[in-house]
């Protein structure tokens, strides 16, 4: 009697944990995602009649302040209309800019991305310069460079050499980086370009080389984000999916980014344009994913759970809310979204709609 009173109770306690989970997932594949709306008073007018050139990357600091990388790779005769802007600009929360530096002797022209880490650094990827760069917040101190400004990881040392994938502190085109907001370990996704090196690079704090690891399957390994589930999560920008993996570079699961052409070709095979996972960041709470489809001129919103696309923004265009080739993503700890475009050479903040 005891013996089947407590069957009875164990087979209730699991259908009732079964039913918990099969209500989680099922909630996760249905939920309906936030609506998002272009924020058109964000930033404020640039001061001094300044000129952006093309964006490579945008981050947000604990403080929700906003830093752009400008190319500064303006058309001739731009300049005529006004001044050169510098090559990080900060902006507050209401989109004022409260700080900007440049530095062409320390920085490279064609900044791809950047990253704030828990001590307020400014960490700053340039392709194909060859290097990382972590700076002050203020960026008045170059307090880090990993890599040599130049000298890239080939067989000749110039980006038309023969790429090596070196276990060492050396760089090709790195187009990415974070910091582990656990161990400070520095991950730098070293792939750009099709042509170079394609590996995720791991470095300590002073910048000693740890390991590697390079990704199947990838043509260019374009960006990566360290989740607080502390896994890695990797664009395949070509090969449209997100590849996640352990912090040894074990691949654990793979999100698809799935995209279709408004306009399907007349004949031939369809052509990406830029890819559809070009990259990425997390809602505050992580449960959603945002990401760069350039091929669809869009940000797709994927549940981080079950890794289906539950939503999407944006369209090809210039309007305000509208992208020409966005580049960069970053979301702030209330929930805004920041778009850098490169090619459109704007930065968008997108927030919730409330109605």
């Amino acid at each position: 009697m005891k013996r089947s009173l407590f069957n009875a109770r164990a087979g209730a306690v699991m259908a009732i944990a079964a039913a918990i989970v099969g209500a989680h997932v099922a909630e996760a594949q249905t939920r309906t995602p936030p609506r998002y709306e272009a924020d058109v008073n964000w930033p404020k007018p640039l001061p001094n009649r300044w000129v952006l050139g093309g964006l490579g990357g945008v981050c947000v600091d604990a403080q929700n302040h906003v830093f752009i990388l400008n190319r500064q790779d303006v058309l001739e005769g731009e300049l005529n209309t006004g001044r050169l802007a510098p090559q990080v600009i900060e902006f507050d929360p209401e989109g004022n800019v409260v700080n900007s530096w440049a530095d062409p002797k320390l920085l490279d022209p064609r900044l791809h991305s950047c990253h704030v880490d828990t001590d307020n650094n400014v960490w700053i990827a340039s392709s194909p310069s060859g290097m990382v760069q972590k700076y002050t917040h203020d960026g008045r101190t170059l307090l880090l460079q990993i890599g040599k400004k130049g000298v890239v990881d080939s067989s000749d040392g110039t980006v038309k050499g023969t790429p090596l994938n070196s276990n060492a502190a050396i760089f090709f085109m790195p187009s990415s980086i974070q910091v582990d907001r656990q161990s400070g370990d520095v991950y730098v996704s070293d792939g750009e370009g099709a042509g170079g090196n394609r590996r995720i690079a791991v470095f300590n704090a002073r910048g000693t080389f740890l390991r590697q690891w390079q990704p199947d399957g990838m043509e260019t390994v374009h960006c990566l984000a360290i989740g607080k589930d502390g896994l890695v999560y990797v664009c395949n920008r070509n090969g449209s999916r997100i590849q996640v993996y352990d912090k040894m570079g074990v691949l654990k699961r793979t999100i698809q980014v799935p995209w279709t052409p408004v306009t399907p070709p007349g004949d031939g095979p369809i052509q990406p344009f830029g890819g559809s996972a070009v990259a990425i960041d997390f809602s505050p709470d992580e449960s959603l994913i945002f990401v760069i489809n350039q091929n669809s001129a869009q940000i797709e919103i994927i549940d981080r759970e079950s890794g289906k696309v539950i939503g999407a923004f944006g369209r090809s265009g210039t309007f305000p809310g509208q992208f020409n080739q966005p580049h960069g993503i970053a979301v702030d700890s209330r929930g805004n979204i920041y778009i850098a475009e490169n090619r459109g050479r704007r930065i968008h903040k997108f927030r919730i709609a409330t109605r």
